[in-house]
């Protein structure tokens, strides 16, 4: 099979399916939430931590992943990952215990947390610096696309078959895109995985202050992110008086801007030859928006909406800015654990900051938590603006 430039793609392309395929059950679960509460007998609560577990997993392992990746490569790494994502899947569909399931999914998280690591260094080894921020932008669509995709599917799916033929439906997609890694999956030429351990740890990497200070400033920008896409609803509709339909639509919207924003964010950080300049103009914009908003609110709706939408939807696009920076700063030989190491911080802030906004709009109201989203921009933008290296120049590979 040839590997010269135009394979690439290919490795792209199934980082990409790869990425996606995690999503359907990192975040297409909720979309079954009262099948899996009829089937489990579980409160709200109860199935809200059956499906948080996952990212208890998660947040865990993609340390250890990144450090895997980086010492035996991407394929290895992402189809053992995938398939015990794929085991733990199809286990599920046999245990009726809450618990047992609980601790199956937990497995899942940490399992498909390997592709979270290793598909981005994937797409870093691979890519020169000139057009990397685009492809880093078009691999982040894939978690958005894949949660759409199973938010559509897998209701049908418990609804004609009910819970565990969901579980097996996700189950077979980890297994699709575990062959799918193994046979297309390569290391670039002259670069492949040596199985040595770098030269460079662990905690050197955890000690870089740059990589601390990205990672910091993507933690406090996924506050904005996760209150825009959880409240947006909310805001619109309880706070402003807008149908329940139309601010559902907003919200749809919102999610497809910041889906065209990764990929527009991407290419513009190509073009500048910087990913941390984007950065901070889309974290200024965001503080701003969010400012504005908390200024309008409770409306007039549309007023409201005309500022929130673009608002949520910037907080929603600057990922992959991130991302690809955190692998060119990292040293040499630790691109996926550098990464593992930012999305780790930003997972946080993702768990962190719906109960926090949640808490801070019941007891002060709507503009208090769209403030706290401007505020948490604004902090973002403060440490970002300490952080003026970039990472690797046009053309040096990232290994």
């Amino acid at each position: 099979m040839g590997e010269g430039n135009g394979y690439r793609w290919v490795v792209l392309g199934v980082g990409t399916f790869a990425q996606a395929a995690t999503a359907t059950y990192f975040l297409g679960l909720a979309a079954v939430t009262p099948a899996l509460r009829d089937h489990y007998n579980l409160s709200l609560a109860g199935v809200g931590a059956l499906i948080g577990v996952i990212s208890v997993g998660l947040i865990a392992t993609l340390i250890a992943w990144g450090g895997a990746a980086d010492r035996f490569g991407e394929r290895g790494v992402m189809t053992a990952g995938l398939v015990g994502s794929a085991i733990a899947l199809g286990a599920t569909t046999f245990v009726r215990d809450p618990i047992g399931v609980g601790a199956l999914l937990l497995l899942a998280g940490a399992s498909g947390a390997s592709v979270n690591a290793a598909s981005g260094r994937a797409v870093l080894t691979w890519f020169p610096a000139r057009n990397r921020g685009m492809a880093m932008a078009v691999r982040q669509t894939s978690v958005p696309v894949g949660a759409a995709a199973a938010a559509v599917a897998l209701p049908a799916v418990a609804t004609a078959w009910g819970v565990p033929a969901v579980f097996t439906v996700l189950a077979a997609t980890c297994v699709v895109a575990a062959v799918a890694v193994a046979v297309w999956i390569r290391e670039p030429p002259g670069r492949g995985a040596t199985g040595r351990a770098p030269a460079t740890g662990v905690r050197t990497v955890l000690a870089d202050p740059r990589l601390l200070r990205l990672s910091v400033g993507g933690m406090l920008l996924v506050v904005p992110q996760f209150l825009g896409s959880v409240f947006l609803v909310e805001v619109l509709h309880d706070g402003a008086g807008m149908s329940l339909a139309l601010a559902g639509g907003l919200l749809a919207l919102t999610q497809v801007l910041g889906g065209i924003g990764r990929l527009g964010n991407g290419f513009w950080s190509d073009r500048a030859g910087s990913r941390l300049g984007p950065l901070r103009i889309v974290a200024l914009a965001v503080a701003v928006g969010f400012g504005l908003a908390a200024v309008l609110e409770p409306g007039p709706a549309p007023l409201l909406a005309a500022v929130l939408v673009p608002a949520a939807a910037l907080a929603i696009s600057w990922n992959g800015l991130v991302f690809t920076a955190a692998g060119e700063l990292a040293p040499q030989g630790r691109a996926a654990t550098a990464m593992a190491v930012s999305n780790t911080a930003n997972y946080v802030g993702a768990a962190a900051a719906p109960p926090l906004g949640g808490l801070v709009a019941q007891a002060a109201g709507w503009p208090a938590m769209l403030v706290m989203g401007a505020i948490a921009a604004v902090g973002a933008l403060v440490t970002l603006r300490r952080s003026r290296v970039e990472g690797s120049r046009p053309d040096v590979p990232v290994v």
